[in-house]
């Protein structure tokens, strides 16, 4: 009997009853859901809060802003090219990309702990460092990540906020301010 009522439906001999549905429907017709894909009248004037969270921790080190002249960080200003380390913020005494040597870097391949990462913000724009330097980095096991100083910071607080063994070192681009 199925099996005979499958042949007439294969040979058409049988309408199925969606198409039949289908075409009584009105043109402006929608399928209706189980959930609203919009708010509700009572919904739209309803007053948002917003409550500021406290930092996990206070050792944490963020960068919340930067300028031309340099940078804020945990609150402190910090004027010019900094290395920020854990638990440290220091002086990195160059003025452009193209001072970034082996020499300049040194510091973070003595860092105990060692750190996991190293965020390079050389700026304004990307800059290609010399690759012996990205090698010197990479023979201990550190990871460097050469980004524009913009995306630079964002990328330090990220990796800090996911408790990373991160640190940065941040040229301070030529214009603009941001992260306040």
């Amino acid at each position: 009997m199925i099996l005979a009522s499958l042949k007439m439906f294969c040979r058409g001999g049988l309408t199925p009853s969606w198409r039949l549905a289908a075409a009584r429907r009105a043109p402006d017709w929608q399928p209706r859901r189980g959930h609203r894909l919009t708010p509700a009248d009572d919904e739209l004037y309803q007053k948002t809060t917003l409550k500021l969270m406290e930092r996990e921790s206070p050792s944490m080190m963020l960068i919340d802003g930067y300028t031309s002249w340099g940078f804020t960080i945990n609150g402190d200003k910090v004027v010019g090219p900094c290395a920020i380390i854990p638990r440290a913020i220091l002086q990195w005494n160059v003025g452009s990309y193209q001072d970034i040597t082996k020499e300049s870097l040194v510091l973070f391949r003595l860092l105990e702990p060692r750190i996991e990462i190293l965020v390079l913000g050389v700026g304004d724009k990307v800059e290609r460092l010399e690759p012996g330097v990205l090698k010197f980095m990479r023979e201990c096991g550190i990871a460097v990540e050469v980004q524009d100083t913009p995306n630079a910071c964002a990328t330090f607080n990220i990796l800090i906020s996911e408790r990373r063994a991160t640190a940065a070192a941040l040229i301070p681009p030529s214009a603009g301010s941001a992260l306040m």
